[in-house]
């Protein structure tokens, strides 16, 4: 199984990276986008509905993890499709009015999960068997509307649940990005190149990101808003991130190891020490 999905992961991350370096508007990437999603789930629905797992707890972290991270997305950028397809193209305050009236509504849905939300984020195990195990009836999940819709044999009481929570962490990271560009102007710096002569930036636009948002949690810069802060490193680095900023934040919340680009960096260093302390000894 973890071959499968290892291979569908890789592929998907393929596909979605030459839509994300296009110069489409986020409307027709996050179609596209839902389009490559909702095909891989369908082959990962195949493969497990075939599939036998080898003990309870193979099929606990399957519901628990694997499925969720995948599907989270599918769910994110339907939304997105949706928010954006349906967004006011009018004054500023009415964008601003209708995504903080999306804010309020995952911000709902979160608050009424609270109890489950701790469970699943404290790392907590002892109801893993109710909660993703197929076969179980929890009432709670019994009495949703989406209930009837679930394949028995591709589901259980909470994946979905927990799909929906990390859907609802990068819609949350986008539509703050979003409003912050409503209030703050949108993403370009009015700034000419500095300095004369500008480095390249030759790493992953992710790593920058990554990178940008330690600095920025930090407060390095002040109470600088993140997208002046980006546009700065934009102009240093001879670099456009476009609207990879939300996006790559989002999928980083859901990563195996969220703060990969910071831990290559820390580890290039260490090594770079090291090797200065070998060096010296000899």
């Amino acid at each position: 199984m973890i071959d499968f999905v290892k291979n569908l992961q890789a592929e998907i991350q393929k596909d979605i990276s030459c839509i994300e370096r296009s110069e489409d508007n986020d409307i027709k990437k996050s179609l596209e986008v839902s389009h490559i999603l909702g095909e891989a789930f369908d082959r990962l629905k195949e493969f497990i509905i075939s599939y036998e797992f080898k003990s309870e707890e193979e099929e606990i972290e399957f519901f628990k993890e694997i499925k969720p991270r995948l599907f989270c997305k599918l769910i994110y950028n339907r939304k997105i499709y949706n928010i954006e397809m349906m967004r006011p193209v009018a004054s500023t305050e009415s964008q601003k009015d209708y995504l903080k009236s999306e804010l309020a509504a995952i911000n709902t849905y979160m608050n009424k999960r609270l109890d489950f939300i701790r469970y699943y984020r404290s790392g907590a195990t002892y109801l893993d068997s109710i909660y993703f195990l197929r076969g179980q009836t929890d009432t709670e999940q019994y009495l949703e509307t989406f209930y009837y819709e679930l394949d028995p044999h591709f589901s259980t009481n909470c994946d979905f649940k927990v799909a929906r929570i990390l859907a609802n962490d990068m819609l949350h990271a986008y539509l703050m990005i979003e409003i912050e560009k409503l209030e703050y102007g949108h993403r370009h710096c009015g700034i000419e190149p500095f300095p004369e002569t500008r480095l390249t930036w030759h790493g992953s636009k992710t790593d920058l990101i990554e990178y940008i948002y330690a600095f920025d949690s930090v407060g390095y810069f002040g109470n600088v808003p993140l997208t002046q802060v980006a546009c700065y490193f934009e102009n240093v680095f001879n670099v456009r991130l476009d609207s990879n900023l939300s996006r790559a934040f989002s999928d980083m919340k859901i990563r195996n190891n969220p703060t990969q680009g910071l831990d290559r960096l820390k580890d290039a260093l260490i090594n770079r020490m090291q090797s200065w302390k070998r060096k010296k000894k000899r």
